[in-house]
Order: C-alpha cells, then structure tokens, then sequence
C-alpha cells in the first residue's frame, strides 16, 4: 500500500469486521446455487474487468474478500487502488476453487464499484479545481458502517478527508451557538473543555460572524452557503489568519468559480452521499 491507503492498525481490524459483516450477509448459511451447481473440486479462474470509464478502488478490499473467504484463491491486480480504468481493461484476476470465486463475487463487486464511484468522482472535482489552491475535502455523509471504505476512497481519488467522526475534530455549527447564547462562549466551552486539545473549526453564516470568529483561538472557518462576493470578501477580510472552508450544495458545475474565490478548503458531501457505482464486472472461466 502506499501512504494514501495505508491503514491504522485499528482500521485494519474494522476492515476485516466489514468484510465478514458484508459476505455474512450475502452467504448466510450457505450459497444454494452455487453448493448445488459447482462440484467442491472444481478450480476456476476469472477477472474483474471495467466497463465504464473512472477510477478504480477498492480492489484490496477485493482481495481480502476472498482471503476471507479462502485461503487458497490467488488474487493478482492490474490496476492498482487509484489508477485510471476505461471500458474492457482487466482490474484483477482470481484463480481457485469455484465455490470460493462464485461466493465471494457480489461482495468484492459490491466493495469495487461503490468505492470507485466515489474515488471517479472525487477526481472529477480534484480536475475541476486544478491549479486553485483549494483541496476538495469528503464530509460525515458516508453510508452507514462504511465510512471508513468511503473516506479511504476519497483519498485514492485525490481528496483529502475531512474530520472522520463527531470525535477527532470539533465543528462549532448553528445549533451550537444558539445553545450556548454566542460564538465566543461556544469556542471557551469546547477550548476550555476538551484536555486532547483537538482542532477547532467554527461555521460562519455572514462576513460579520467572520470578523468575530477571526478573534478567536480557533483552527479553521466553515463558510456556510456563500456566494461568490461573500466568500471573495471572506478571503480578503482573513488575510491568511485562518484556514476558510467553504461548503453547502457544491456541484461540479460551481467548484470551479468556488475554488476561484482563494478559499483554502472545498467540502463537497455529494462525493459520499451519492456517488454513482462505477460499472464492472467479473467473468468466470475453467483453467
């Protein structure tokens, strides 16, 4: 793996609890097609090949799938986690026990395509934004359980990952501040209250919670659905004294003329919440 699929020794273990999660679900107590249709001794090959054009992730999650699901399935890749894929180009090839190869296809599909959606579309903003110096970030809208694959994605298509949980990061929003009575009250609280000293980062709906949250110890600026003058406004008014994030319904059709304004960060949600799947198959052979 390189750096941008390297795994912490915890997300290592929750990538093994996904992977079991996902083929119990599918298996259950047994594959009834292919128990009754594949003899226990038959050896089969195949690949995984693109159908559609993007960028391929996920294959080592693939390939896990089936040392799961046995041991004796060789797995090679032709296209690392990251690269460019178009339609026809082999992604992996599998050879072993049928049963083995049979079983373990939906899931590793199901792994493949989902991640390289999101990586695919990841790389269109990271291209849409080229030569700004904005960094397009994911956010918490992942699928349930499987934030960890989505945001690992995100990476191998060029993003970078915003907070991973509620846990790592402090994000002061909205309903925060109104809770508390005030911006600066809700940035002591956090500042005062958290001994891991953990970043700080305040949301800012208008230029004169901008000037306000600028006097404040904290680590970065969420601009919360600005327009373009605003946010143009907001980068001049900071002069560099915090990091500006900017968010709220990016599209491709509008991160160009975001990223133009200076801001530091890009959020984008629609890189996790809906990614369309990238299209591939997997076609099984006798050797």
């Amino acid at each position: 793996m390189n750096d941008d699929e390297r795994l912490s020794p915890e997300q290592e273990a929750e990538l093994e609890r996904i992977i079991a999660r996902a083929l119990a679900e599918d298996i259950g107590d047994g594959d009834v097609t292919t128990e009754n249709t594949i003899p226990e001794t038959m050896w089969l090959r195949g690949e995984f090949v693109a159908k559609a054009e993007g960028v391929v992730a996920g294959v080592e999650v693939a390939r896990r799938v089936y040392a799961q699901l046995d041991a004796r399935v060789r797995f090679r890749e032709a296209a690392p986690d990251g690269s460019r894929v178009g339609p026809g180009q082999v992604i992996a090839w599998i050879e072993g026990p049928g049963r083995a190869l049979l079983m373990g296809e939906r899931v590793a599909l199901n792994f493949m395509q989902r991640m390289s959606g999101v990586a695919t579309l990841t790389r269109r903003f990271v291209d849409a934004t080229a030569g700004a110096r904005a960094v397009i970030l994911d956010t918490r809208k992942t699928a349930p359980g499987l934030r960890l694959l989505d945001k690992w994605a995100v990476r191998l298509g060029g993003g970078q990952n915003h907070r991973f949980g509620l846990y790592d990061m402090a994000l002061i929003k909205d309903n925060h501040i109104a809770a508390v009575g005030g911006l600066k009250e809700a940035v002591h609280r956090v500042r005062s209250g958290d001994l891991r000293g953990r970043p700080i980062e305040v949301e800012v709906q208008s230029l004169d919670e901008l000037r306000e949250a600028l006097e404040l110890p904290i680590d970065r600026i969420l601009l919360d659905n600005m327009g373009l003058d605003e946010m143009r406004e907001a980068v001049r008014l900071a002069q560099g004294r915090a990091p500006l994030e900017a968010s709220g319904n990016v599209n491709l059709q509008t991160v160009a003329d975001i990223a133009a304004t200076g801001v530091d960060y890009i959020s984008v949600g629609l890189l996790t919440h809906s990614p369309p799947a990238l299209d591939m198959s997997l076609t099984i052979n006798k050797p």
